[in-house]
């Protein structure tokens, strides 16, 4: 009998980007935190979050949720995007300003590999979410290349 626990491709997955990038729980809540704190303090996205977001501790808390969900595959993120980003006031130059600071803090807290992996997921949400808006609103959105 094989002792060896089965392991799922999942299991795999999530095995071989936590040894490529060293992503882990403390590594999505420091880069959760340090990113919000300075999109709280930017002049372009400090103030639209600020219409929406009254308290920052359960957003936090879904944005490691979502990150770990994303990184880690955890599942632990039940939310929409779409429709809560849809009642924004936003466009490509919003995105564009969220990814430079994501990727900035990215690269300022996460080592290169998961700065890269992060910074990659990133840009490819952002996108979804553009592209997502365009259709909504009827009206071209783009990020910057």
């Amino acid at each position: 009998m094989d002792a060896a626990p089965h392991r799922t491709h999942r299991d795999i997955v999530i095995a071989e980007r936590v040894a490529a990038t060293g992503i882990d729980e403390a590594m999505i809540r420091t880069l959760v935190h340090a990113f919000y704190g300075k999109v709280r303090a930017d002049a372009a996205l400090g103030p639209v979050f600020d219409r929406t977001i009254t308290d920052w501790e359960p957003h936090l808390r879904t944005m490691e949720d979502f990150w770990s969900s994303v990184a880690l595959l955890s599942g632990r993120y039940h939310g929409r995007p779409m429709p809560v980003h849809a009642n924004l006031d936003i466009g490509s130059a919003q995105f564009d300003r969220w990814l430079s600071l994501f990727s900035d803090t990215a690269a300022e807290v996460c080592p290169p590999a998961a700065a890269a992996f992060f910074t990659d997921r990133a840009r490819n949400i952002a996108r979804s979410l553009l592209t997502g808006l365009e259709t909504l609103k009827g009206s071209p959105v783009a990020l910057a290349p």
